[in-house]
């Protein structure tokens, strides 16, 4: 069943991945990366994870979750459309949590990233509402048990849903996302371009998540760059350290910081790249989205942060 894909849009099911999703700003060089050296190469037992299961399917199946009012369902899914293309599917109420709760949802497919979008009608069961992105497995039972041998703590064990189970998970420095499997999985064409889940990490707690992370994702580390331009997010003139990480599960981009963070950097979840940042948002603008942070221009190219209707903050960046 693990890699079956589930055709129609209008039975999502909610994935998800917890937004405690690090505000850890960042220092100058000489201090704040002091002692901050590229993950550490698992040595003895921690070497067995090499062995553990490839559970990803493939990052056309991420989805980034996005709460907002009732009220503001439909004009943050208009304005998200407008804004990057797409479709969504009818609305429908649904209890997505394993205690009692009901929210309407929705499943936006858009060629730059997911989403699944939630208005909840009650109050939101912990730990949920806090979650940033849910990852699709082959089988949820392996993939529990890859994530606690890789280093993370379940806070939700599975569960069913309408379609599937679920289980929420936290890594160390405080990432937590949901996996999810489907009785019958979707089938999505790739995407014309893999979003970047932005994580913010303290160099106290980098190495260790980093190379956990590297376990249960079978990814790789594609860049470290211990001095990237902190304009970034947002401190031009400064510098980070940046670490891009890609995998079956996507592309990863982890913030070094020391949780200094100017408004919106840290409220964002995911990153999409889209072919003119210009043009993208001009049609943001025109869809009712504000330009938080005007595009700014690094070695890698230009970023911007907006706002969607509802609150949903995201940066949007050149490239694929």
């Amino acid at each position: 069943m693990g890699n079956q894909m589930f055709k129609s849009l209008h039975r999502f099911r909610p994935v998800a991945m917890l937004c405690a999703a690090l505000l850890i700003g960042f220092t100058s060089v000489s201090s704040a990366f002091a002692d901050a050296g590229p993950p550490e190469v698992p040595t003895g037992k921690a070497a067995l994870s090499a062995k553990l299961p490839n559970v990803s399917v493939g990052p056309q199946y991420d989805t980034t979750h996005v709460y907002v009012a009732s009220a503001d369902l439909d004009a943050f899914v208009t304005s998200f459309l407008a804004t990057f293309g797409g479709k969504a599917s009818p609305r429908a109420v649904f209890t997505v949590t394993p205690t009692p709760s009901k929210t309407a949802s929705q499943y936006v497919q858009t060629p730059v990233g997911m989403l699944s979008v939630f208005g909840f009608e009650t109050p939101i069961p912990y730990p949920f509402g806090n979650e940033r992105t849910g990852y699709l497995v082959t089988d949820i039972d392996q993939a529990v048990k890859a994530a606690r041998a890789s280093g993370a703590d379940v806070l939700v064990d599975s569960f069913d849903d309408p379609i599937g189970k679920d289980a929420v998970i936290q890594w160390p420095g405080g990432l937590t996302m949901q996996l999810y499997w489907h009785t019958k999985a979707p089938d999505y064409a790739p995407l014309h371009s893999v979003p970047d889940n932005r994580v913010y990490v303290s160099r106290y707690e980098v190495n260790n998540f980093v190379r956990r992370w590297l376990h249960f994702s079978h990814g790789k580390v594609v860049s470290d760059n211990p001095r990237a331009d902190a304009g970034v997010i947002g401190r031009p003139g400064e510098t980070i350290r940046e670490i891009r990480i890609d995998s079956g599960f996507g592309r990863m981009v982890v913030f070094v910081t020391d949780g200094k963070l100017p408004f919106p950097f840290g409220r964002e979840t995911t990153g999409y790249g889209v072919d003119d940042v210009a043009q993208t948002l001009q049609r943001a603008q025109a869809a009712g989205v504000k330009v938080l942070y005007e595009p700014y221009s690094s070695g890698s190219g230009k970023t911007a942060m907006v706002e969607f209707p509802g609150g949903y903050i995201a940066e949007v960046h050149d490239g694929q």
